[in-house]
C-alpha cells in the first residue's frame, strides 16, 4: 500500500514539473519578442527562394506570388509585418497563421509549397556579442 502512494506521489511531481515547462515554452511563443529589431522577410517555395523584402518599408504593400501549377498566394506587408492574406489552397490554414512581426515561427502553405520566414538584418544585431566557441 506505500508503495502504492509513492507512485501516486511521484506522478503527481512529474505531471506538474511537465505542465510547468509546457507554460514556460507557451509563455516564450507568446510573450512580444524585443522591440527594435528590423526583419528581412524571405519568401521560399518549392525550396528555392524567390524574393527578400525589409519590413521596414514606409507603406503597405500587397502582391501575389504565383506557383508552377498555378497556385496563388497574396501576401501583404504592413506596419513592420507580413502575412497571407488570401490563397486558393483548399484548408486556408496559411491564411489563418495570421502576420508575424519575428523570427520565431514561419508562416507556410503547404500545398502552395511557400514558406516565409523572417531573418534580423545585418545592423540589428550590432551590439550582439560576438559568438564563443561554446555558442559557435
Amino acid at each position: 500500500m506505500e508503495q502504492k502512494k509513492a507512485y501516486t506521489k511521484n506522478a503527481i511531481v512529474l505531471s506538474v514539473f511537465l505542465a510547468i515547462i509546457c507554460l514556460c515554452s507557451l509563455l516564450a511563443l507568446i510573450l512580444p519578442a524585443e522591440k527594435g529589431n528590423s526583419y528581412i522577410a524571405d519568401i521560399y517555395q518549392d525550396g528555392a527562394l524567390i524574393m527578400s523584402l525589409p519590413l521596414q518599408e514606409e507603406e503597405d504593400r500587397v502582391f501575389t506570388i504565383t506557383g508552377e501549377n498555378g497556385c496563388r498566394n497574396q501576401v501583404e506587408i504592413r506596419s513592420g509585418s507580413i502575412g497571407i492574406c488570401w490563397a486558393d489552397c483548399p484548408d486556408k490554414l496559411c491564411v489563418g497563421q495570421g502576420f508575424i512581426k519575428d523570427s520565431r515561427l514561419p508562416i507556410t502553405c503547404l500545398p502552395n509549397r511557400l514558406v516565409i520566414q523572417l531573418r534580423p538584418t545585418a545592423d540589428s544585431h550590432k551590439d550582439a556579442p560576438d559568438p564563443d566557441i561554446i555558442t559557435h
